[in-house]
């Protein structure tokens, strides 16, 4: 049952509606990913896309959800195109949901092009290795966890953390040093409504809603949203990077609520789960999704991701982070008993790395020095840390003079290094020399990671000598 529309094919015959999907029998000619326009007497249009198509019979995924809509009375009308976005550096202050309809009051874009938003990952063969650094302006990411222009660099935490706060903070202070054309494309997916608000009203007092574009999906909206709000995200940054020569930053949170919903459509689809009742291609999934991050040969912009994840239970083994660990280059791991002291931001350092940092660092890049401090900062931080656990069991008075200074500059890293505040912007020369404070604690005997002419140029003596 079928006729011919201006605007495409419409059917009639609904043989099933399950969750957010409908089964439409009898069609032909419709590929996948296909736009549909779903439509019924007493409803206003809603959209969908076919997910799976086959023997005459679409399966379509309905983005506003099925509620209210029965097999007889909807009409399913098929448009013969994919998902398109527009696009334009007027997208640059705005504020839309997550599938990129404007909620700010304002009107919609007038696009200088239309970009269907199932983009495909980077061609490795065109890829340009990273190796420019990205200032965020929180100490522990600029000096230990250094991001680099083209890199994906997720942030794990556990829920209730303060995640959030540090997304926020990065959004809002990023930059290339040198380098005016920079914008920031921050997703939220299936948040709540006050963190919605939260990030909102960051970006706009601050002043960088003018560089960036935001997408707000929210907990009560459609699951089914969810899996287009990071595709919309993405090509926007797309268009900003590799048409408009920008370097861009692109912040998913919280990709556990998109591997939600993905989890919730394979159930309605009744695919066969994988890890905890995950899809077998989570992992192909996401990484379709990271990998659209990264630089082009022969381009100028850049699109770099820093995905933010929730880890149930605190489990960095759950099937999420443990696949994004693997697909991303690093992780900053949010530690629970940093938070619990109330230290912002609360990075557990032995549990993070940057695996493309030694890339975008020390000379002609940012300091010479910089990288072996990194190294030291880590290897006296692991130090303190054993033999805080070694005083719990031996007592403090049996530790010598110099593990009593390793104890000392455990405080201080934790207390003057890490710790911060949330509208802090400190510079790269700020961090160096807040790291260099702490380790000069450190007899210089100690710093076995750091040139002797490093040393001898950053060394304060006269801290050493005070905590004597």
């Amino acid at each position: 049952m079928r006729k011919k529309v201006t605007s495409g094919v419409e059917y009639t015959k609904i043989v099933e509606i399950k969750g957010p999907l409908l089964a439409i029998d009898g069609v032909t000619n419709v590929g996948f990913d296909e736009m549909v326009e779903i439509e019924t007497v007493d409803n206003p249009k809603r959209l969908g896309k076919v997910l799976e198509v086959g023997g005459g019979k679409a399966i379509v995924q309905v983005f506003e959800g099925t509620s209210g809509l029965s097999v007889s009375g909807t009409t399913a009308r098929f448009l013969g195109k994919t998902m398109e976005i527009p696009v334009s550096n007027e997208l640059l202050g705005r504020v839309f949901d997550g599938l990129g309809r404007p909620i700010d009051g304002l009107p919609e874009t007038l696009g200088d092009d239309f970009r269907d938003v199932n983009g495909a990952p980077i061609n490795p063969e065109r890829r340009d290795f990273p190796e420019d650094f990205i200032q965020t302006g929180v100490s522990v990411i600029d000096g230990m966890l250094t991001l680099v222009r083209g890199q994906k660099l997720p942030i794990f935490s556990g829920a209730g953390m303060s995640h959030a706060m540090l997304a926020a903070q990065v959004a809002r202070q990023a930059t290339v040093i040198g380098q005016e054309e920079f914008a920031v494309v921050f997703a939220a997916i299936g948040v709540q409504n006050n963190e919605a608000a939260f990030f909102r009203k960051s970006l706009e007092e601050s002043g960088a809603i003018k560089r960036s574009i935001l997408y707000l999906n929210l907990a009560d909206d459609p699951a089914i949203e969810r899996l287009m709000t990071p595709k919309v995200a993405l090509t926007a940054a797309e268009y900003l990077a590799f048409d408009l020569g920008m370097h861009v930053l692109v912040i998913l949170t919280d990709i556990t609520n998109y591997a939600e919903a993905l989890r919730e459509i394979s159930a309605a689809r009744e695919e066969v789960p994988g890890r905890k009742g995950y899809p077998g291609y989570l992992y192909t999934d996401l990484a379709t999704m990271y990998e659209r991050a990264g630089k082009i040969k022969g381009l100028k912009g850049s699109i770099t991701q820093m995905p933010i994840l929730t880890m149930p239970s605190d489990d960095i083994t759950h099937p999420i982070p443990d696949l994004s660990g693997y697909i991303t280059e690093g992780q900053i791991v949010i530690g629970r008993p940093l938070f619990r002291k109330g230290i912002y931001p609360p990075v557990g350092v032995l549990m993070s790395l940057s695996r493309l940092m030694k890339d975008g660092v020390g000379k002609g890049k940012t300091r010479d020095d910089h990288m072996e401090v990194s190294s030291q900062l880590y290897d006296a931080y692991a130090r303190s840390q054993e033999l805080r656990a070694l005083a719990e069991i031996v007592g403090k008075s049996s530790l010598t003079g110099t593990d009593l200074k390793y104890f000392e500059y455990g405080d201080v890293f934790e207390k003057k290094f890490l710790q911060q505040e949330y509208n802090e912007n400190r510079t790269l020369d700020e961090t160096l020399s807040l790291a260099w404070k702490a380790l000069s604690i450190l007899p210089e005997s100690e710093l076995t990671k750091i040139k002797e002419s490093y040393v001898k140029k950053y060394y304060i003596p006269s801290n050493n000598e005070e905590s004597t």
